[in-house]
């Protein structure tokens, strides 16, 4: 499941304003390896504010969390022309949608990462393998994580596959230590860092530890 590269640091801009999101990049994009536009800020201001991420942030590689279940040719299209390197779509989504998502992604040399939200077998996995995709998020939705802090046993799901993983869901300075266990490939940090006094501490923390 571990790749080669150091563990990247994906910083979630979620349940913010575009002046917010600027303000906390700007304030920690030292930290920073991936820029995840989220599905809200998406919502709120479509594909203008990953173009204007784009420009801002030249360097960094940015996350359209587009959470496509349908139309996912069309949608990757729009995601990939404002400038994301990567796009999400749900793994519940039909065979089609999630291989028309893949060949548009070819197309311009960019990512899908597949979210694995509500996913709990492991035949949908294989489902993706037969679909010939690398990279997967293990995801504790916003209202699940009302239930309880995050459980390293999310990982099982995922063991033996050779997927890349990302991990979300609440991740913060106290639970990076059980995430870590799992040895994701990325680790998907919001609200720690972004509602945080001192955003820059706390993604120098994270960042450290892993």
């Amino acid at each position: 499941m571990k790749g080669s590269d150091h563990v990247k640091l994906q910083l979630a801009l979620d349940r913010l304003s575009w002046t917010e999101c600027f303000d906390v990049l700007h304030k920690t994009e030292s930290e920073i390896d991936i820029i995840e536009v989220g599905t809200g800020v998406i919502k709120e201001y479509g594909m203008s504010i990953v173009r204007e991420i784009r420009k801002t942030f030249p360097n960094h590689r940015i996350l359209a969390d587009m959470k496509t279940c349908d139309a996912g040719g069309h949608e990757a299209k729009q995601a990939f022309e404002a400038g994301a390197d990567i796009v999400t779509v749900m793994a519940f989504s039909s065979s089609l949608t999630i291989q028309d998502t893949l060949t548009v992604a070819q197309d311009y040399s960019g990512q899908v990462m597949v979210d694995l939200l509500e996913v709990e077998e492991r035949e949908q996995l294989r489902k993706l393998v037969s679909l010939n995709v690398e990279l997967v998020s293990l995801h504790v939705g916003k209202d699940q994580q009302k239930e309880g802090v995050f459980n390293s046993s999310l990982f099982n799901l995922v063991d033996g596959f050779l997927f890349k993983v990302a991990v979300a869901g609440g991740i913060n300075e106290e639970t990076i230590g059980q995430v870590t266990k799992g040895e994701p490939d990325i680790v998907i940090v919001g609200g720690a860092i972004t509602k945080a006094l001192e955003p820059l501490k706390v993604a120098q923390k994270i960042r450290e530890y892993i």
